[in-house]
């Protein structure tokens, strides 16, 4: 699986932690930046990275920054991304089941690194649930096109 990448100066740090864990895992990635914790713009990276997902150069994507906040706003201006805040298991296992999102935030300040881990994990392994979740999903690019 090929995932995108993305952050700010600061989820920086725990994106070297995110991206072994992938390497680990035998996970393919690129990774839009930035590339130190030096301060930033976080919209150009989430851009980048949601534009990977959208346009099918990766399937999932992953962004952080502080709060995870931004990063998932930028991400969903961009037609066909789902991008889900999470800050715990459920959420990224629930989000995946049943909106079929396809790019995961996190808060860097908000979650540490070994939840941060766990999350992507249940993130990348949860899958789509389809049925009456598919019409629901399939609204949100209704809303998109200004047809809801």
């Amino acid at each position: 699986m090929k995932i995108a990448l993305g952050c700010d100066h600061g989820g920086f740090e725990l994106m070297q932690k995110v991206k072994e864990h992938l390497t680990a895992l035998g996970h393919e990635y690129t990774d839009f930046g930035t590339y130190s914790t030096e301060s930033c713009h976080y919209p150009v990276f989430a851009a980048k990275a949601a534009r990977a997902v959208a346009d099918g150069a990766c399937e999932l994507g992953i962004l952080i920054c502080t709060t995870g906040i931004g990063m998932s706003m930028a991400a969903n201006r961009v037609p066909g991304v789902r991008c889900a805040l999470c800050t715990d298991c459920y959420c990224a296992e629930m989000t995946r089941r049943h909106n079929n999102a396809n790019m995961l935030a996190l808060g860097a300040n908000v979650v540490g690194p070994g939840l941060a881990l766990k999350i992507v994990d249940t993130f990348l392994t949860s899958k789509f649930e389809g049925g009456r979740h598919a019409t629901r999903v399939a609204m949100l690019d209704d809303i998109s096109r200004g047809e809801l």
